[in-house]
């Protein structure tokens, strides 16, 4: 509430009164008195004070109005069907069909594909849709044993709601296992799942892990994809379920460091010579999780470091769930995950 302190504004709030007062006895006089003139140049000023103290808040609600306003959309989608009985296509993070004209819009690219953290910036010549997409993201099922796919997890321990503490079965360990299986045993694909543990101390996760990746790489000359799987970290009051053919899951988000920050520019010491392939892999896998599986995915997060993206074009960091989601919800994502793995690895992204 605001509060008087001059002389000024008590003649102003005098000059509004009088103007309300003139309103109701005589509509048409009103229009276009010196007071109405006041009315309005008031009216501006306090919508400019009120934009500049709320710049802030309104920027950092911004996210949570588009959930909503996805959650409302997905809400009136289901109606339609129940109404209808048609099934209509819905849509996601990635809708299918959408047109590579829309793609192209950096603005609108950016607003329903990405949500940039504040520690990083991109722009249009980097993040160019028809570029990514015609980016060649397959690759050829072998016929001898060596491995093609590397799944580790540089956070190994990152668990969920009823995980038991030591046991890397039920945390994210154990739904790469999943993972590896159904790849694997579903999809043809030679999986290597390394399951060493390098988050013994958390912030150093990073360092711990990238020369024991790069000799994996180095002893398997054949691995072409490597995914780190990890779990993300939510509010507690925050639940990141869908429910695709009737099964529920954990949502999934892909993430992309740039090796760029806000504050420094490019990152000399960080150098990721794959930034683009990166770039190029998320997005497909983007948009063949909406055209497969509507509101599976999440928004692809873009932030401002390189969490060990650079050892191959054909590198995924993806968020499985939170610490609110079930052990159950994570490993019914790893079959959609897969399947949408294969589609963009098959050449059909």
């Amino acid at each position: 509430m605001l509060s008087l302190k001059n002389g000024s504004q008590t003649r102003r709030l005098s000059y509004q009164m009088c103007y309300l007062i003139l309103k109701q006895i005589a509509p048409n006089l009103s229009e276009n008195s010196a007071l109405a003139l006041c009315e309005d140049s008031e009216n501006t000023y306090e919508t400019r004070a009120e934009s500049n103290l709320i710049y802030e808040k309104i920027l950092a609600q911004n996210v949570t109005r588009e959930n909503v306003q996805a959650a409302e959309e997905q809400n009136t989608q289901e109606v339609q069907e129940d109404a209808s009985g048609e099934t209509q296509e819905a849509s996601a993070g990635a809708p299918g069909g959408l047109s590579l004209e829309k793609l192209n819009d950096f603005d609108y690219l950016i607003q329903n594909f990405y949500t940039v953290d504040s520690t990083t910036t991109i722009n249009s010549s980097q993040l160019n849709a028809q570029s990514l997409l015609e980016k060649d993201c397959s690759i050829q099922k072998r016929t001898d044993e060596e491995p093609q796919i590397l799944i580790y997890h540089t956070h190994a321990s990152e668990g969920y709601s009823d995980s038991t503490a030591g046991d890397l079965s039920t945390t994210v360990v154990g739904v790469g296992d999943h993972l590896t299986q159904i790849l694997e045993e579903t999809y043809g694909y030679n999986v290597l799942h390394d399951t060493g543990v390098y988050d013994t101390d958390r912030d150093q996760a990073y360092s711990v892990a990238a020369p024991y990746i790069q000799q994996i790489l180095s002893d398997h000359p054949s691995i072409e994809v490597v995914i780190d799987l990890h779990r993300d970290g939510v509010a507690d009051s925050t639940r990141l379920v869908t429910e695709q053919n009737g099964v529920q899951m954990a949502q999934i988000m892909f993430f992309n460091g740039l090796s760029r920050t806000t504050a420094m520019g490019d990152i000399s010491y960080l150098p990721n010579p794959y930034i683009e392939d990166n770039l190029a892999f998320s997005l497909q896998m983007q948009v063949a999780s909406g055209q497969l599986y509507p509101d599976f995915a999440r928004k692809i997060y873009l932030k401002g470091y390189r969490y060990n993206l650079h050892f191959c074009p054909k590198s995924l960091l993806v968020e499985v769930g939170a610490q609110t989601n079930t052990l159950e919800e994570a490993m019914n994502a790893m079959d959609p995950l897969a399947r949408i793995l294969d589609q963009v690895l098959g050449g059909n992204g």
